[in-house]
């Protein structure tokens, strides 16, 4: 019987060119805090299935603009652990 293969998580820094490698860097860093969606939601002032969905990948109008100007201006956006 064969193991099913797991791809292993990436680590930042995050290449940003789709709702859903926004969504794997949230998650990735999420998780790395040890905060639950919920905890990170009310933390950010957000409903916790706004969050849920930018996991996801789903695409928001706001995520889709903010791609949209990138693209326009030949660039890419980065998520990388702060160090403040």
């Amino acid at each position: 019987m064969e193991t099913p293969k797991v791809a292993p998580e990436p680590h930042g820094p995050y290449r940003i060119y789709t709702p859903e490698s926004i969504g794997a860097a949230i998650r990735h860093f999420r998780t790395q805090a040890g905060m639950t969606q919920a905890e990170l939601a009310e933390s950010a002032g957000l409903h916790r299935t706004y969050l849920s969905n930018l996991e996801s990948g789903k695409e928001t109008e706001q995520v889709r603009r903010i791609l949209r100007v990138l693209r326009e201006l030949g660039v890419r956006m980065t998520i990388d652990e702060a160090e403040w």
